[in-house]
């Protein structure tokens, strides 16, 4: 079991068998080569340094470069020293011995370069897998901290506002609202969600009955509903700080369809503070623009009289 895991791991690139090993693999890679030779020397007697290519090309990959060249040259006096025809070493010999050796020298080259490429993506990947574990670990944290400070700010305006329950009612619904789009954003991250669900999630703190919910059930893969959730919500608390949620007679429409694997979204709100102007991009702007771009989306976002007009339209990848 052991020479066979370090078989495995030199066969892999994971890394470089010991030496004794290597000279090992090479001799058996030798007398199968030999073995060979003398086989088809039943058949054809100057077939002198063939067979020995395939043990070049496996003890190079197996245990490395210099094992090849071993393998290599080693083969090379057995193809000129080894007879099983009792014949004599010629010059046509020496010349397919030079032929042999450069072909031998390009098929370790090709193998060790080979060897390096897949030792390099196998670095890549355990280093971005580690990041992933790494920011898993970090949103966890995040998460974590950001419910323990919701939880503090509820519990110190509950005691402030003790003796004032109409107030404390009307609050206290919305913070737990608030803490429900948490997690489910935490959710969609693993295993996607409904885009209602999502929705209601987002706009459900600044009460039901100021926007509408219009389009078929429609499930979101993980990576395409966390960042929906992240436009949605910038969204809603522009809506609540300078749109249709700041004024009392405002109303958002919320609307979505799919064609094929296109999916359109339309964000409209109506009965709001009129813009007047508009202020440079800030990161909500940028993030609205960029946030569907690894979904072959796009963000149109237009400032009415009526209200902000936004369309969103991506493709749903396939889970």
């Amino acid at each position: 079991m052991k020479l066979f895991e370090e078989f495995r791991r030199g066969w892999h690139g994971v890394d470089q068998p010991s030496p004794l090993f290597g000279l090992g693999f090479v001799l058996f890679c030798l007398a199968l080569s030999t073995a060979a030779r003398w086989g088809m020397s039943l058949i054809r007697p100057d077939i002198f340094f063939t067979p020995y290519i395939p043990a070049v090309f496996f003890a190079t990959a197996v245990a490395g470069w210099r094992f090849g060249a071993i393998t290599a040259i080693v083969s090379g006096v057995l193809g000129v020293v080894l007879n099983f025809d009792h014949g004599r070493a010629d010059a046509a010999r020496f010349v397919l011995l030079l032929i042999y050796w450069a072909v031998a020298a390009f098929t370790i080259w090709g193998v060790e370069h080979y060897r390096s490429l897949v030792a390099r993506e196998r670095r890549i990947s355990k280093r971005l897998i580690e990041e992933e574990e790494y920011r898993k670990l970090v949103v966890a944290e995040l998460q974590h901290r950001l419910k323990n400070k919701l939880s503090t700010i509820h519990a110190v305006l509950h005691q402030v506002l003790e003796k004032q329950p109409q107030v404390w009612g009307s609050i206290d619904h919305r913070l737990r609202a608030l803490a429900v789009t948490d997690d489910l954003i935490a959710r969609a991250d693993k295993a996607g969600c409904d885009i209602r669900e999502l929705l209601l999630s987002e706009l459900g703190p600044y009460g039901h009955v100021r926007f509408n919910l219009n389009g078929e059930r429609l499930y979101l893969p993980a990576k395409l509903a966390v960042s929906l959730s992240l436009i949605f919500h910038e969204l809603a608390t522009n809506a609540a700080k300078y749109g249709a949620f700041s004024a009392a007679r405002g109303f958002l429409q919320v609307s979505w369809t799919v064609s094929e694997d296109r999916l359109n979204v339309t964000w409209d709100e109506t009965e709001g503070p009129t813009v007047e102007t508009v202020g440079p991009a800030g990161f909500g702007t940028k993030l609205l623009k960029s946030a569907l771009l690894a979904f072959d989306g796009k963000t149109e976002i237009t400032f009415l009289k009526t209200g902000v007009h936004c369309t969103m339209q991506c493709r749903i990848p396939v889970t």
